[in-house]
């Protein structure tokens, strides 16, 4: 039960914008991941949950930043998202859900 946990712990969320759907046609998914995973362990949880194979992973990490909304200042927090480039004719469909 611990582990099944682990696994479902190192995905938040998939990102689902115009540029990332672009790019799942060059077998590409993004997801929202927390702030202390790292590759290794994202690799392994998505080759798990999902059943795919994983070929490469690119981690973007957003800073925290100020913004000013109508005369005020508003933190945006900070969020760290993982770009998965899969085997050639694998994909996720995020619409099933997990």
């Amino acid at each position: 039960m611990t582990n099944k946990l682990n696994i479902y712990d190192k995905i938040l969320f998939p990102v689902v914008t115009e540029k990332s759907t672009n790019m799942s046609e060059l077998n590409k998914v993004t997801f929202k991941v927390p702030q202390n995973s790292n590759k290794k362990s994202l690799k392994k949880s998505i080759e798990k949950l999902f059943k795919v194979n994983v070929t490469k992973i690119n981690i973007v990490n957003k800073k925290t930043r100020l913004k000013v909304s109508r005369g005020k200042k508003i933190k945006k927090k900070g969020y760290k998202k993982a770009i998965i480039t899969l085997k050639k004719g694998q994909n996720i469909d995020l619409t099933t859900g997990l």
